[in-house]
């Protein structure tokens, strides 16, 4: 039997540990610790083909029917199918803009519970305990409840208004932190740990191994990691120069500091065309600090993030957005223009098709245009912001391995861990599973369904050696 042994603290052998307290991990948590969905016999699915397969089955919990016949013919937002279908579960008809409750009733089956343990390198809620607290969320405030506690139940007078229910990250990681205590799970979390180490061993060698210190030892590991651990980097020169960041809470901390930036500091360059570099843009302002924002993309780019948002939810990033489009720098082809160009906007100019050379000790930035023109300018503060990697040190070859191409580092879009597609299970790897951003989903809408994956395969593999 094949065992993993993960650098933490001497566990029993029947423990079933996974990395990460985030949403994902803490979801999986509360379906490992026998809290079982069934059809509710109340409710009613408004997909027919849909509901009619579940009535089919309707006294075995959804975690022991069989998860590929429920997905078949389903489409949703997620490319990996199970998280359809838990998300259409949770929320029928949510992408029509329906707010119907789920179909869902939950059980407390203390035979079901798996016994595991959550490893998280802080307090339950993962990244979202890091994140800019001012800034709101993409998805709505409901979306990122997770089963079983109604996340307006726990943020009661929040909500902003009845078409925009978006919330910020300090409610979210509040709403998760008092989850894990409401519904009992804080034993299986061990808070402030870091894995070092998951190496995969056989049974033969358990003797041998058992009086390691700070080892666990486990049939079945979870990658819950996230995938914001490492900032993606551009690479050149200087990018680790003082004044070079990777992250908008650093723009956050720069400008509540008297006196350290504000509106008579030098721009701010903020480089990137997603999500991130658009709050760092809205920050920047909202002090009054102008921006340079650069990013190599034409800005009516088809694979624009903002294109896929609705103007009546995000007005703040479309905002952005149209000053990328219409406040782009237009100045003659002057190569290395080190005075301040009459051609910047007094608050936000945009640099579409651009990249960056090198970052000077002198604080100025070169960057290139798509003409070959180089251009160099003063800043006070560069961001960083074209994406991140997971940290996946602990694996050898860095989890590299289990990507859908192995030559290349996991990323959450272009390269994710390549699962089977019902179990969550590693298809390079048995007896290892990755849920979450690792696999391609980015939105607590559709990570649970890794949860439902995996307890899915858990529960079903504990019958199979019962029935031995």
């Amino acid at each position: 039997m094949v065992l993993y042994k993960s650098s933490f603290s001497k566990c029993l052998l029947s423990h079933f540990p996974f990395t990460g307290n985030g949403p994902s991990g803490i979801c999986l948590s509360y379906l490992l610790s026998g809290y079982t969905p069934y059809l509710d016999p109340m409710a009613v699915h408004p997909n027919p083909i849909l509901f009619r397969k579940l009535q089919e089955a309707k006294q075995l919990p959804i975690t022991e029917q069989d998860l590929e016949f429920l997905c078949e013919g389903l489409e949703g937002r997620s490319g990996n199918p199970v998280a359809v279908l838990f998300d259409t579960l949770l929320h029928p008809n949510a992408d029509l803009g329906f707010e119907f409750p789920s179909v869902l009733q939950w059980r407390m089956e203390k035979k079901r519970h798996i016994p595991h343990l959550v490893l998280g390198k802080a307090t339950p809620g993962g990244a979202w305990h890091a994140m800019e607290g001012s800034m709101l969320t993409i998805s709505l405030g409901i979306w990122m409840e997770l089963p079983g506690v109604n996340y307006r139940d726990l943020t009661s007078g929040k909500r902003r208004s009845v078409s925009n229910d978006r919330a910020t990250p300090d409610e979210i990681s509040s709403y998760y932190k008092n989850y894990v205590k409401l519904m009992g799970l804080q034993k299986n979390f061990v808070d402030n740990t870091y894995v070092t180490s998951v190496q995969k061993l056989h049974r033969s060698h358990e003797k041998s191994d058992t009086h390691v210190p700070l080892s666990l030892f486990a049939e079945n590991v979870v990658l819950a990691t996230g995938a914001s651990d490492s900032p993606a980097r551009l690479g050149v020169e200087g990018e680790d120069l003082p004044y070079v960041f990777h992250s908008v809470r650093d723009l956050g901390v720069a400008v509540s500091c008297h006196g350290k930036l504000g509106s008579s500091s030098d721009p701010v360059l903020v480089v990137g065309a997603g999500l991130s570099a658009a709050d760092a843009v809205l920050c920047a302002l909202n002090h009054r600090v102008s921006v340079l924002h650069a990013f190599r993309k034409c800005a009516d780019d088809l694979g624009l993030i903002f294109k896929q948002l609705p103007k009546t939810l995000y007005p703040e990033y479309h905002r952005v957005y149209h000053m990328m489009c219409s406040q782009v720098y237009s100045a003659s082809p002057v190569a290395n223009p080190i005075a301040p160009s009459p051609s910047l906007s007094p608050d936000y100019t945009s640099f579409p098709e651009h990249c960056v050379l090198s970052f000077q000790p002198d604080m100025h930035c070169v960057m290139r245009g798509s003409n070959g023109v180089l251009r160099v300018f003063k800043v006070s503060m560069v961001l960083v912001l074209i994406g991140t990697y997971p940290n996946l040190f602990f694996l050898k070859e860095q989890g590299q391995y289990l990507g859908l191409d192995p030559s290349r580092p996991i990323f959450c879009r272009q390269n994710p861990i390549d699962i089977n597609p019902y179990t969550f299970e590693c298809n390079t790897e048995s007896g290892l599973f990755a849920m979450g951003p690792l696999v391609g989903d980015n939105f607590v809408r559709f990570l649970k369904g890794g949860a439902l994956g995996i307890a899915s395969c858990l529960r079903k593999s504990l019958q199979e050696k019962v029935h031995l």
